[in-house]
């Protein structure tokens, strides 16, 4: 039925009834005009036709494409961060531990080498009344070989004090092993109170040479220390052994 139709019947029926009846075919024309008015204006509004979407429609693979890609670039990110976290820490845990500075070394030297204390860092005579032998300190890792009367270049200290080398004769010692062995080492032994008279003995030679040589120096207080400019210092006399102690590489 159209619109059209309907309008006229219900017209019709308004006519012809009595004046109650009128009244209700009038309401009943009324609704029905205003039924097909709205279903004329809104077509939408039809029971067979759903109501049109708000915004573009979006396919439902897509919402969950979508959604796994935001998970997956969350999860990235949090990697991202745990990752810099880690690194972080690692550079503080290593930060949180300096090295600790070498240690100054013992050095026991006696006349007899049987004295001093198995695998200790040894020193010992190479020439004069108490040569020792290389069997008689076997087994010590270092071992300084001490030259009593600057006749040994190959050793490794020159003794000066009284009965031994001089001052002097320290200067002598030190030219002659540094100039067949430049890149060596020469230690000098000597009291404290005659090592300004070594070092001014030594002073007259090159820098290059200066530069090479150690000062060990006898101040047996009975504590252990190193005087300021010393390499060593022999802090305790005994009845067996010595005892020094030594800046780190002195013996090496």
């Amino acid at each position: 039925m159209t619109a059209r139709t309907a309008t006229t019947a219900a017209r019709h029926a308004l006519a012809t009834a009595r004046p109650s009846a009128r009244l209700t075919a009038g309401i009943a024309a009324t609704t029905a005009i205003g039924a097909i008015a709205l279903t004329a204006a809104a077509p939408w509004a039809s029971a067979a036709t759903p109501a049109p979407a708000i915004g573009p429609a979006q396919p439902a693979h897509a919402a969950t494409a979508n959604h796994a890609t935001a998970t997956a670039h969350t999860a990235a990110a949090h990697a991202t961060v745990k990752h810099a976290t880690a690194a972080h820490a690692a550079v503080e845990h290593t930060a949180a531990k300096p090295t600790s500075p070498a240690k100054p070394s013992t050095i026991y030297d006696s006349v007899t080498a049987s004295s001093i204390p198995a695998g200790a860092d040894a020193a010992v005579y190479a020439d004069g009344s108490y040569q020792a032998t290389t069997a008689a300190v076997a087994g010590h890792k270092h071992v300084l070989w001490i030259d009593t009367n600057g006749s040994r270049t190959d050793a490794s200290v020159l003794d000066v004090e009284p009965g031994d080398a001089t001052p002097a004769s320290a200067a002598t010692w030190v030219k002659a092993k540094l100039t067949t062995t430049p890149h060596a080492t020469a230690i000098v032994y000597t009291f404290k109170s005659d090592w300004a008279p070594v070092t001014t003995a030594i002073q007259g030679l090159p820098a290059s040479m200066q530069s090479h040589v150690k000062y060990w120096i006898a101040d047996p207080t009975g504590t252990p220390h190193i005087l300021p400019g010393a390499a060593a210092t022999q802090w305790y006399w005994g009845a067996n052994y010595d005892i020094s102690n030594a800046q780190p590489g002195f013996t090496s």
